[in-house]
Order: C-alpha cells, then sequence, then structure tokens
C-alpha cells in the first residue's frame, strides 16, 4: 500500500515532459503570456492552456489548416500511387533527354 501512494506522489510531483522546471499551466500555450492562478485559464485538447477565448480559437484555427494540408497531402499520395507513378514518367523521360550522350 506504501508503493502505491509513493508512485502517486511520484506521478504529481513530476515536471512535464518538454520544459523542465516549467509547470504545465504557467502561461499561455500560445503566446506566454503568465497565467494567474486567480483568472480564467482557457483549456484545448485537454491539456493546453490558452489565456484568452481569443488565443485558444487561434490555435483551434491553426490546428484546422494544419490538419487541411495534411489530408490534402495524403490525398495527392494515394493519387500518385493509385496512378502507378505515371506523372513520373514524362519527368523521367525530359530528364533523360537533357543528358548528353558522348559517341565513339
Amino acid at each position: 500500500m506504501a508503493t502505491s501512494v509513493a508512485a502517486c506522489a511520484f506521478f504529481f510531483d513530476a515536471e512535464p515532459l518538454g520544459e523542465p522546471g516549467r509547470h504545465a499551466l504557467d502561461a499561455c500555450a500560445l503566446c506566454s503570456k503568465p497565467l494567474a492562478r486567480n483568472s480564467d485559464i482557457f483549456m484545448y485538447k485537454g491539456d493546453t492552456p490558452f489565456c484568452s477565448e481569443d488565443c485558444r480559437y487561434e490555435q483551434m484555427h491553426h490546428d484546422a489548416a494544419y490538419a487541411r494540408q495534411a489530408s490534402s497531402r495524403r490525398k495527392q499520395q494515394q493519387r500518385a500511387r493509385r496512378d502507378g507513378g505515371a506523372s513520373s514518367v514524362p519527368a523521367k523521360a525530359a530528364a533523360a533527354a537533357d543528358v548528353s550522350v558522348a559517341s565513339y
């Protein structure tokens, strides 16, 4: 029983990964403004603190744009695989046309 209490104390006393010596709710994740203990903290994705709704909304907007770009890249890669590399054949032919061949 004593070991489980010690393990819990260790879990809650541990510093967050990434930035040792800095507590998770000390500053806004976007603008790094210090967060006061007696003010509202706006959370996003469970553990990301923000100083205002505006900062949280801006982060949500950035995340949505990143997700759209990632989705677009995946679709382009799937299309290229589905086409069997047909789009790379003209590029290879053009590269071969630029190579000069020495004749004897």
